[in-house]
């Protein structure tokens, strides 16, 4: 499992994405989400607005990062 540490709080699913260097563009993470191919906590997200908190883990592509 990949760590990734944010620096704040929480962070948003599509940015998340990019700030984990998953995806190059904001656009590309809109569509892996609006497609059902992102799942936060083993659950596929179609929100690319969701809140994400430490703890949580985004799987994608048969990758998990856990967010630290």
């Amino acid at each position: 499992m990949n760590k990734i540490k944010i620096n704040t709080e929480i962070i948003k699913l599509d940015a998340f994405l990019k700030w984990a260097a998953i995806v190059s563009s904001g656009s590309e993470a809109k569509l892996y989400i609006q497609d059902g191919l992102v799942k936060v906590n083993n659950e596929i997200c179609t929100q690319r607005g969701k809140k994400l908190k430490i703890g949580d883990v985004v799987s994608f592509e048969d990758s998990d990062f856990e967010i630290i």
